[in-house]
């Protein structure tokens, strides 16, 4: 049986929970075919009974040949029509869109999207929040290669970079030979033209182990993603063997291990931990790893910290959810985005800038999740 209207509508059938059949239709017309009409700077001339330009003058803040009063009424006409500014339509006449693309360098087998990552989403809505405070947009990506940098810059008009996940190679090579500001976040490389928003990574490292030790702890693993050099997690490395290093502590190749932070591999590596024996506790060096391992060992009968310590990095919100709460290195996701932001609002508006790299301190948060093992 034909449904009437199928053009128009979308119908959608359920069963409620006794199996009563019930049937739910959704107008999907195009607004055009429902006769709604988008409101333009023409619309708003007419009803005001003044010029285009005159309009769009006033819309833009050029306003100092208009009079007040027809400033007022052309303000009413907008909110009384509705109008709502054609970006894409302004980008072409200013060459600004207003669109900034925040680009994720982070390769890796995972498919989960970025901001599935805790931390990253923190940081992220603070960048979305700040650039929409100075009337602009954020358009998130994932570019893998330099190929898919250039198609995406040739596709789309962005006025401006964030960019995460970059080392020395081809892709920062690039970077640096763009027209459009760049900022980078989290990042190792430099550069006279891009600015950095960094961590003190090495000393975050370096106080998560130094207070595994002052606990008593000697056999301490380090878990982590991929380390490459001269990347965030390679300095947290240096950071951690260099406090074993000052306690007279060998460092143990066969301890660190490194692998995706997809929940199924977070959690396996905590069942790994739990059968080994000469490990007493764990530096991990993001907060969404150390949660995965701690369902690992809960999983496979150990218990946190009675059997084995755990140490995070980031304080996520998680850190006060898991049992037990988890000790952590702190750092200040939402101030780093709004950091980088202001970085490319100076950029955009060719201020100078005599420092265009900020390193962000961290500082320990002491939880439940580590046991001293000193007498």
């Amino acid at each position: 049986m034909r449904l009437p209207c199928m053009e128009s509508y979308l119908i959608c059938t359920f069963y409620e929970k006794y199996g009563k059949l019930f049937t739910l239709k959704f107008n999907i017309k195009p607004l055009k075919e429902r006769n709604m009409k988008m409101t333009t700077i023409k619309d708003i001339a007419q009803a005001v009974g003044v010029s285009f330009t005159t309009v769009s003058n006033v819309i833009h803040g050029k306003t100092g040949r208009v009079s007040a009063e027809t400033i007022t009424r052309i303000n009413e006409a907008i909110d009384r029509l509705g109008y709502v500014p054609n970006m894409s339509a302004r980008s072409l006449v200013s060459s600004s869109s207003k669109v900034i693309g925040m680009i994720s360098h982070l390769t890796s087998n995972k498919k989960e999207s970025i901001v599935e990552d805790p931390f990253h989403s923190a940081f992220i809505g603070s960048i979305e929040k700040t650039l929409r405070e100075n009337g602009y947009y954020l358009m998130l990506r994932t570019v893998e290669t330099t190929s898919d940098l250039v198609n995406f810059l040739h596709n789309w008009n962005v006025d401006g970079l964030f960019c995460t996940g970059v080392f020395q190679d081809e892709f920062f090579e690039a970077l640096t030979n763009l027209k459009i500001p760049v900022v980078l976040i989290d990042s190792y490389v430099s550069h006279p033209n891009i600015c950095n928003v960094g961590l003190e990574d090495y000393q975050g490292g370096y106080t998560a182990a130094r207070y595994l030790i002052d606990k008593g702890h000697k056999n301490i693993a380090f878990a982590s993603p991929s380390i490459k050099e001269k990347g965030v997690v390679y300095e947290r490395f240096l950071g951690y063997k260099k406090a074993l290093e000052e306690a007279a502590i060998p460092f143990r190749r066969n301890i660190v291990f490194e692998q995706e932070l997809d929940t199924a591999t977070t959690i396996a590596l905590g069942t790994t931990l739990a059968a080994r024996n000469d490990i007493t506790a764990v530096f991990a060096t993001a907060d969404i790893l150390a949660a995965g391992i701690m369902a690992g060992l809960k999983e496979a009968g150990k218990r946190v910290p009675e059997d084995i310590s755990v140490m995070g990095f980031d304080d996520i919100n998680l850190c006060q959810l898991t049992c037990p709460t988890l000790t952590t290195i702190h750092q200040d996701a939402p101030l780093k985005g709004k950091l980088a932001v202001y970085f490319l609002m100076d950029k955009l508006d060719n201020k100078p800038i005599l420092n265009k790299e900020v390193i962000l301190p961290i500082h320990l948060v002491e939880r439940n999740s580590v046991k001293s093992l000193l007498s």
